[in-house]
């Protein structure tokens, strides 16, 4: 292997420099302008959600307060990057500051499995310009793919519902091994039983789910010399692992199955269907096997489930892989809204962001979403609503304090319980696959007047 592709391996020590060149040159120019310590806010938000979507739920953020915590350059990276010789002019300090870096700031979040909207900021980085700066690219990467995957999760959970078997099958589309180990854990988070990916599964605590490939059947059939040979080996070392069916004729090989059932030859827990017409297929492989899982796989998703169910399809799982890890993702970004104590805004043709730091404030009314209130920290919104109520949940809460994490981990388990919470206090047009319409959400009178304050401030 040459010498520079073992250097594209990624280790933790790594993510300092896992970033965009100019959050450095940025930062570089905040030293020399002698602004890098000026205390800094940026959210974290997402402008517009893709379409069809109707919610977003928020993940990620484990693995931003992890980075966070780990924030380091050390010295071989500091000598990396002066080799390059792009930072010749920058400051001296810029360099001490890279030496001794630390991330001292507050960060402020949406608990991880919370439904969000867009303008909702699901994380705020209060910390020293140049920190705040140079961790924008890792956060918006781990935030913004794990609530892509968390979001498809809890809409085919949603659509499936409870008593259906829902399987992460996507490492081998997943845009890299890292994203695999994410996606997993998202697609838990979100809602799915369980993932393939091993590495993943062990990881997180969870046992691995998985069932057989083509493969193995073509393969001990032409050694062996059937396909019955090839279930026979299968069960005989996984008795609980359902058989694949469909490599030849499914059909037929469900007509085999269900003969050595039916005379006490084999027990069968499961079979899964990869191919072909799985309304009508599932339908007579139950009629067959009427006591036996039917899962099903290739290129699901929520609205291929939605199809499948409204036609009566006789499935009780599915492996959901490509169509879980791919997609049009979240467009989440990352915008300064005050710095010293100054609110600031884009203001931009179609990319226009709210100034100063913002909370969500979520009414909810028999575990219903009412309304939501995007406004400034600690505002008093009650008055601005008709009925005026006194019952609003402020959903960002403080996660990190000077660089110290408050809070422990959360398990998946109670990440998920979030998530099916969050996704059915929602109003059915939002969750609804086809066009699905966004629940009211108002901008504060505080923070109306702030904007259009810091925008005449600018103009």
């Amino acid at each position: 292997m040459a010498q520079e592709d073992k250097q594209l391996s990624l280790s933790p020590e790594d993510y300092s420099l896992l970033t965009d060149l100019y959050q450095l040159t940025m930062a570089a120019c905040y030293v020399g302008e002698k602004i890098d310590q000026r205390q800094a806010s940026f959210e974290l938000f997402a402008r517009r959600l893709p379409t069809g979507f109707g919610y977003l739920i928020a993940m990620g953020l484990a693995q931003a307060l992890d980075y966070l915590e780990k924030f380091r350059f050390s010295s071989e990276q500091v000598d990396a990057l002066k080799s390059t010789g792009i930072f010749a002019n920058a400051p001296d300090k810029f360099w001490s500051l890279l030496a001794e870096a630390k991330f001292t700031g507050d960060v402020w979040a949406v608990p991880e499995g919370t439904a969000i909207f867009p303008n909702q900021p699901l994380l705020r980085i209060e910390a020293p310009l140049w920190q705040a700066q140079l961790v924008e690219t890792y956060l918006l990467n781990t935030i913004n793919y794990q609530t892509l995957i968390a979001t498809k999760a809890a809409r085919m959970r949603d659509i499936a519902g409870n008593d259906t078997k829902l399987l992460e099958f996507g490492t081998r589309r997943a845009f890299s091994p890292q994203a695999s180990i994410w996606a997993a854990r998202a697609a838990l988070a979100g809602g799915m039983d369980a993932t393939s990916n091993v590495l993943a599964a062990l990881k997180l605590g969870r046992k691995p789910a998985g069932t057989m490939a083509h493969a193995l059947v073509m393969a001990i059939s032409a050694v062996e010399g059937s396909e019955e040979d090839a279930f026979n080996a299968f069960q005989r070392y996984f008795p609980q692992a359902p058989l694949l069916i469909d490599t030849y004729d499914t059909l037929a090989a469900t007509r085999l199955l269900a003969q050595r059932v039916k005379e006490g030859e084999m027990q069968l827990s499961g079979v899964r269907l990869d191919s072909g017409d799985l309304v009508k297929l599932s339908q007579e492989v139950r009629s067959l096997l009427p006591e036996v899982t039917i899962f099903a796989s290739g290129d699901i998703d929520e609205w291929e489930i939605a199809r499948l169910q409204r036609e009566n399809a006789c499935i009780d799982g599915y492996g959901i892989g490509t169509k879980l890890v791919t997609g049009v993702p979240v467009n989440g970004v990352y915008k300064l809204v005050e710095i010293d104590g100054i609110p600031v805004m884009k203001n931009a043709t179609g990319k226009v962001s709210y100034p100063g730091q913002k909370q969500i404030y979520r009414c909810l009314e028999n575990s219903q979403l009412k309304q939501d209130y995007l406004g400034l920290m600690d505002e008093d919104v009650s008055n601005q609503t008709e009925p005026q109520t006194d019952y609003f949940i402020k959903l960002m809460v403080q996660v990190v304090q000077n660089g110290k994490i408050l809070q422990k981990s959360e398990n998946l388990e109670a990440i998920a319980k979030r998530t099916a919470i969050s996704v059915a206090s929602l109003p059915p047009e939002t969750r609804s696959l086809e066009n699905p319409s966004l629940p009211p959400m108002k901008i504060s009178n505080k923070l109306q007047e702030l904007t259009q304050k810091t925008k005449a401030q600018r103009i």
